[in-house]
């Protein structure tokens, strides 16, 4: 019997992708999995097109927006399948882009989550900058792709397309077994958005789940679609929920010393935005960082309810140095000019 497989849209005002990509997200998945869309509260029509034009899609309409996070803890608990898809709505899908991934994780009982290799939908012979052939996370907690290190982004030769283990899938072309997702709490609520696909795979890895970049699969990602790069509320995301997924989930025996060169690092991000007369950003950091002191006490309370959920869902020895750089990508990036995955 096969499994189970729910492809699940969040969309929030995302009519024009709607229109764009759900006629072949239907044509390349609808003989392998149920389509779904969770609603964040859209007031641009989105809701009524979709039951207009898309009849064989499942529509879950929440009252308001919950966030990238809140949106599908929501959604996925009613939502009953043996695995779930969570997919951008500016995602464009291919012919036979379910199957590969499933069948892997059919395979092998540990592997909780995977994706996609994730090319650039404006630049198809070019990585996505969300996802591209895997996450990486260094040890200070900055995250980066196969494919892509910071702002550099490689072109697809093929040297990346064999199924491999990293450490963090995307969120926008996530596949995550249901029962370990709810297991685990799902995504982290408070986090609304960014940095919360980073967040659970690394506690699925310290329950003993691996999780796999399966390039036989391959999407294309437009990007931006929530919040521009540029924005300072992204800024502020980031930063404060990179925070708080490094205190929370770090293993290592120098936890403090690691948040501190974190945020001395982050200081000199700071500098960066300084020079470049970004003060907006400069406070969005600032912002990150005094939210962490001032939340310290609930989210020290937070991390013991994280502990004990992945010590219920545990199936083996923590995974989670797989896919971790054991050096700072910031000291490879910007002081040896190592700016390609595979040359760390």
């Amino acid at each position: 019997m096969n499994p189970s497989v729910a492809v699940v849209v969040l969309t929030y005002n995302n009519l024009s992708f709607v229109k764009q990509f759900f006629p072949t997200l239907l044509e390349h998945s609808a003989k392998e999995a149920t389509i779904w869309v969770v609603d964040n509260g859209s007031s641009d029509g989105t809701v009524a097109y979709i039951e207009q034009h898309f009849e064989d899609v499942q529509i879950i309409a929440l009252p308001q927006n919950l966030g990238f996070t809140g949106g599908y803890n929501a959604g996925l608990k009613q939502i009953s399948a043996d695995y779930y898809v969570l997919l951008n709505s500016d995602v464009a899908v291919m012919s036979n882009w379910i199957t590969p991934i499933i069948e892997v994780m059919e395979a092998d009982k540990t592997v909780g989550v995977a994706q996609p290799k994730m090319m650039s939908f404006d630049n198809p012979s070019r990585f996505d900058y969300a996802g591209a052939a895997g996450g990486i996370i260094d040890r200070l907690g900055y995250p980066y792709c196969q494919g892509r290190i910071f702002d550099t982004i490689e072109e697809d030769r093929g040297q990346y397309d064999t199924t491999q283990p990293i450490f963090w899938a995307s969120g926008a072309a996530m596949f995550v077994r249901a029962e370990l997702y709810h297991e685990l709490g799902g995504l982290e609520e408070d986090f609304f958005a960014h940095m919360e696909e980073i967040d659970f795979c690394w506690r699925a890895k310290k329950a003993g789940y691996q999780v796999l970049s399966v390039p036989a699969s391959t999407v294309y990602h437009v990007g931006g679609g929530t919040l521009a790069a540029t924005s300072p509320k992204k800024t502020y995301l980031n930063f404060r929920n990179s925070l708080i997924t490094l205190y929370r989930n770090y293993e290592g025996g120098n936890l403090w010393g690691t948040i501190f060169l974190r945020m001395v690092l982050d200081g000199l991000a700071a500098v960066k935005f300084l020079m470049a007369g970004d003060i907006k950003h400069i406070f969005a950091i600032l912002k990150a960082h005094f939210y962490c002191y001032g939340n310290f006490k609930s989210i020290s309370h937070r991390k013991k309810e994280v502990l004990q959920r992945i010590a219920q869902a545990k199936i083996g020895d923590s995974t989670a140095s797989v896919g971790m750089l054991s050096a700072s990508i910031v000291q490879h990036y910007f002081l040896k000019g190592k700016k390609i995955a595979s040359e760390l």
